[in-house]
């Protein structure tokens, strides 16, 4: 019979790429690593890893044993969530991975779990984007994933996880106050064709966002600056520098929010693997996130 341990082993040099990045997910020693996979190999009765020049990579087989064993472990996962739902108190650490303007609400999370639930209910925060959000929920870094989609650029959820929508908010065009175009009720990109743009980060998703957005409108956004943040990006505009595109929840004085003709929207969700809403922390945790 196949070892559910030495199996999570595997899973896991399946997930981080390397024994060292497993064993430390892990928390064991890489030499117990290699040694538990070695006597997997021994339990299936077939070659599970090989050597990939310094490093060990998982065979076909390994493969195959990796993908049944993320149905294992789902399923372990689910059946704790199940029993942890009978339980009566809410307690425990609740690790959650938020991209960062709904980071900013989570502070009020804490204030009303802490009013209510005291010390029981702990609230681990990881700034995180989407992107790397759900990976780590599938790993079982964290236990919920707060991400964000655009009704153009819909996203997949990894197997075995559910999703629960918080909000949904409108895409806006992000003018200075003194721009004419503050005067009318919507904007149409094509207008803005000429402008200079204040563009997100190439490797985020929002900056495909406002790329297919202005694509469909007829041209390509010419980037006068790039960042991170959509409050900086609305300094930015505030100062002249360029318009934008910002979710509702960037909203500043400063700067004008106009709603687009194309009706662009973003939903805000809260992702958690299987049934996990049923364990008693993680739901309380989720009610307080959709009340904010």
């Amino acid at each position: 019979m196949l070892d559910v341990r030495r199996l999570r082993l595997l899973h896991a040099l399946s997930v981080h790429g390397t024994v060292t990045a497993a064993a430390e997910a892990l928390h064991v020693t890489s030499p117990a690593v290699s040694q538990q996979l070695a006597a997997l190999e021994r339990e299936a009765g077939v070659a599970l890893v090989e050597r990939d020049g310094r490093r060990l990579a998982l065979t076909r087989a390994g493969h195959v044993l990796a993908a049944h064993t993320q149905l294992v472990l789902d399923q372990l996962a689910a059946a704790e969530a199940d029993l942890a739902s009978l339980r009566t108190s809410v307690s425990g650490v609740v690790r959650v991975g938020a991209f960062v303007s709904v980071a900013a609400l989570l502070p009020r999370v804490i204030q009303v779990l802490r009013s209510q639930h005291g010390s029981d209910v702990d609230l681990f925060v990881h700034e995180m984007e989407p992107e790397a959000s759900l990976p780590a929920l599938r790993r079982g870094d964290i236990d919920i994933a707060v991400i964000h989609s655009y009704n153009i650029m819909p996203r997949s959820l990894p197997t075995s996880c559910e999703s629960f929508e918080l909000f949904v908010e409108p895409v806006n065009v992000a003018l200075p106050l003194s721009d004419p175009l503050v005067q009318q009720d919507s904007v149409d990109l094509s207008v803005l064709a000429d402008r200079p743009w204040i563009m997100p980060r190439t490797d985020a998703s929002c900056h495909e966002l406002t790329q297919r957005a202005c694509g469909a409108a007829g041209f390509v956004p010419r980037a006068q600056a790039y960042c991170d943040d959509f409050g900086v990006m609305c300094g930015l505009v505030e100062a002249g520098l360029g318009v934008a595109l910002v979710p509702s929840v960037a909203r500043r004085p400063g700067v004008a929010l106009r709603p687009l003709t194309q009706q662009v929207f973003r939903t805000v969700s809260a992702v958690v693997r299987n049934r996990a809403d049923g364990q008693p922390a993680v739901r309380v945790v989720l009610e307080q996130l959709r009340q904010v």
